[in-house]
């Protein structure tokens, strides 16, 4: 199945904010770890480290879009 260009570049830049606001979110959670008690903390941490994974994977699924509409729309 083929994509239409504009999808794809849609995506990409959904992709690339979702990306944004993930860093937004792991600084929120490791923010909200320093406000828990000891017992729940390492929880706490390791969720915003899980989180602070996300952003390089949807930035490079945001950058295979942009580049695949790209190379679409070249054709």
């Amino acid at each position: 199945m083929v994509m239409n260009a504009a999808v794809l570049r849609r995506f990409s830049l959904v992709a690339r904010a979702a990306s944004m606001a993930s860093i937004g979110l792991c600084i929120g959670l490791w923010l909200r770890a320093k406000t828990v008690d000891q017992e729940e903390r390492g929880n706490a941490e390791r969720r915003a480290l899980f989180v602070g994974l996300w952003p390089p994977t949807l930035w490079l699924i945001g950058d295979t879009a942009a580049d695949t509409a790209r190379r679409g729309a070249e054709r």
